[in-house]
């Protein structure tokens, strides 16, 4: 069967607000119908604008500069709607968690250091920006 005459999973009820859950699926060819409890795929979960986002982004192969030409967006914009997608899907991207805290941990070094008298603010400055060290 094609996707024509079905409509999009709902995933919240629209009375409630409170999640949904599919109950049954049936193959109209064999007759076969499956009851019990299934999970919404997550991906069912995003409006149109995420989804469409999500399609551009698959068919650009992650090629944030692709995607920007696609959709005729800016760049930013890209990035904030990816940030978007992500935080919507629950994940987390794999290489800002080590790098952002290790970032935060040598800023707060060096914050700390300035505030102690350890260093000017001359040298703070130049720190921050990733210049030489103490």
């Amino acid at each position: 069967m094609t996707s024509e005459g079905l409509h999009p999973i709902p995933s919240r009820d629209p009375v409630t607000g409170d999640d949904l859950y599919v109950s049954e699926l049936t193959c109209d060819k064999s007759g076969v119908t499956i009851r019990g409890k299934f999970e919404v795929p997550k991906y069912a979960k995003l409006d149109a604008e995420q989804a469409k986002f999500l399609e551009t982004f698959l068919r650009c192969r992650g090629m944030l500069s692709s995607v920007e030409r696609e959709l005729g967006i800016s760049y930013p914009t890209v990035r904030s709607r990816l940030d978007a997608l992500l935080e919507a899907l629950g994940l987390t991207p794999v290489r800002d968690d080590g790098a952002r805290n290790k970032l935060a941990e040598k800023k707060k070094k060096i914050l700390d250091q300035l505030e102690k008298g350890e260093i000017t603010a001359e040298k703070a400055k130049a720190l921050l920006k990733g210049g030489a060290s103490k």
